[in-house]
């Protein structure tokens, strides 16, 4: 494990996820069942994502160096493009998905029921998701899958664990928008920086 790449596996996933559906979907959890299974079932679901995402990543460091380089790149500018796009209506999404997420919700309070609905809404909302791209992607630019998914899976349970705690008041305190153009700017650095190992490759 190397705690450098944890690290730098933390940070864009935490910033992509924090203005994303996850944080909103744990945050609408939080508020039907008691926080602790919610989180619970959310981490589950992120740990078994996170393994499908660095398991696929390995299989793409089979790629020839040049093109996974390329591949990585387009990953991440695809990453920022998107986040840029989504900014301005963040606020007004956020409103849209808490009303989702509020209807898949049920009355049922008890703690294996809660962690189950919880595991099952976060892993469905969240298959294919920009986190899980970005995960592959940052398994073929370190080649270390084992630290990827620590700092992928960290980022996740300390963004749903966020939500869980004091959702609302980030909600009323931080710009969405802005939390996008960050992390778009995060995913701009590590598409020219895959690019040129492309081009240097």
């Amino acid at each position: 494990m190397d705690p450098g790449v944890v690290a730098l596996s933390f940070v864009p996933i935490f910033l992509v996820e924090l203005p994303d559906k996850t944080f909103v979907a744990a945050l609408v959890l939080s508020t039907r069942y008691r926080p602790l299974p919610v989180w619970l079932g959310i981490g589950a679901a992120f740990a078994l994502q996170c393994l499908v995402a660095v398991t696929a990543g390995h299989f793409a460091t089979l790629l020839p160096e040049t093109v996974l380089h390329a591949l990585t790149a387009l990953v991440f500018a695809v990453g920022a493009v998107v986040l840029v796009k989504t900014a301005p209506r963040a606020e007004a999404k956020e409103k849209e998905q808490e009303e989702e997420y509020a209807s898949r919700a049920t009355a049922d309070t008890s703690g294996w029921r809660a962690a189950g609905a919880s595991f099952v809404v976060l892993f469905v909302a969240e298959w294919g998701d920009l986190s899980q791209l970005l995960t592959i992607a940052l398994v073929a630019r370190y080649q270390d899958p084992v630290s990827v998914f620590l700092g992928s899976w960290g980022a996740l349970l300390v963004v749903s664990g966020l939500a869980v705690l004091s959702g609302r008041f980030l909600l009323r305190h931080l710009r969405l928008s802005l939390l996008h153009y960050a992390a778009a700017v995060v995913c701009s650095g590590f598409a020219l920086y895959s690019a040129y190992l492309a081009i240097a490759g």
